[in-house]
């Protein structure tokens, strides 16, 4: 198996990218190559750096540009056709690898994803999802996390397809349970997205539980949380911030409970990113994991090694089969709007009553 590597993609790299690779190859074994992509000669220039140029589960693919951080993702992608994130791309889309990886600009490779590799029929939006920690060594799957801050409910419902698909592929978990983020949980509370959503998921077949609030993100109820981009992605960056602001806090008043202290060392761990490396953007007819820009060694083997489990469960064709197993019409959609306006009118009169 080869997995193509923006290895420019980061603030650390090239050196950062080439560890990482150079470590997965190590701990996944003979079967596992991988493909760094950016300018040859600095990138021999690093392995050799590294002690490892006679390594031969590590190729290069030369691409003399990169996008930086700082560059327009429109502008890039047409601009910088030899960068080494679109080269890498298209190793993937010309099946010489079997996933790409990258730490670089992400909606550049959000946008060349989708104009290269093109999306799974009957797929309306990509979408980002990330695993979120949940105790016990668990997790669950959030999704969308900034791909899409403006959503309609058929795109919601199409993430819960996707979502669930890839919780199978990722942990084994059968029937995974579908929840959708809002303000409570009865049916009736909610924007006019959320109300639409949780009929159309109600009627999806999915094994929808209904709604969760904030306060059950982190609670292992549900193995699969949607809601729009905009939500998600605070919600993930407010995750991250957990681990590190607990310990900092606990210094500040000087609590040397070496248990407590060790206790908030684990959770800043399950919260670490690195710890899980990339996630993928799915819907793409491809496998395209994206890492933060901050990666470190780990979290770039990390996202390999999810690179290798998502190709060996076949991502793209199983999540093709659930988006046509789980395909909702037009008159389902349909049906769901009126019927969450509907209920919402109701309630509304029924608060005026008791008002009166």
């Amino acid at each position: 198996m080869k997995i193509a590597l923006d290895a420019m993609g980061g603030d650390h790299a090239p050196s950062v990218t080439i560890e990482g690779a150079l470590a997965a190859v190590d701990e996944l074994g003979s079967g596992l190559s991988v493909i760094l992509v950016g300018p040859e000669k600095l990138l021999q220039d690093e392995i050799a750096r590294l002690g490892r140029e006679h390594e031969t589960r590590i190729e290069i693919a030369d691409a003399p540009e990169v996008i930086s951080m700082y560059d327009k993702a429109g502008h890039a992608i047409r601009q910088k056709r030899d960068s080494s994130l679109l080269r890498a791309i298209e190793l993937h889309k010309n099946q010489e690898a079997d996933a790409v990886v990258s730490a670089g600009h992400t909606g550049a490779q959000m946008a060349a994803s989708y104009l290269t590799l093109g999306l799974i029929e009957g797929v309306r939006r990509p979408t980002i999802a990330t695993l979120l920690p949940v105790g016990g060594g668990r997790f669950c799957v959030l999704l969308d996390v900034g791909a899409n801050t403006d959503c309609k409910p058929i795109h919601l419902q199409q993430f819960a397809v996707m979502g669930s698909v890839f919780m199978q592929i990722l942990t084994g978990i059968e029937n995974p349970r579908v929840a959708l983020l809002s303000i409570g949980e009865e049916k009736t509370k909610g924007n006019e997205l959320v109300l639409a959503t949780h009929y159309l998921l109600e009627e999806s077949g999915l094994n929808f539980i209904g709604n969760l609030e904030g306060g059950d993100v982190l609670a292992g109820k549900a193995d699969v949380l949607v809601c729009d981009g905009f939500v998600g992605n605070l919600i993930l960056k407010f995750a991250e911030s957990i681990g590190a602001m607990f310990i900092e806090r606990l210094k500040s008043i000087h609590c040397d409970d070496a248990q407590i202290l060790s206790g908030m060392k684990q959770l800043r761990k399950e919260m670490d990113y690195a710890e899980i490396g990339g996630v993928p953007l799915l819907g793409v007819n491809g496998i395209s994991i994206i890492c933060h820009g901050r990666s470190s060694a780990k979290a770039i083997k990390n996202a390999i090694r999810e690179a290798v489990t998502l190709k060996k469960g076949d991502l793209p064709a199983a999540l093709s089969r659930g988006m046509e197993q789980y395909e909702v019409g037009m008159f389902t959609r349909g049906r769901a709007r009126f019927r969450s306006f509907r209920e919402k009118h109701d309630e509304l009169e029924g608060s005026d009553d008791n008002n009166d």
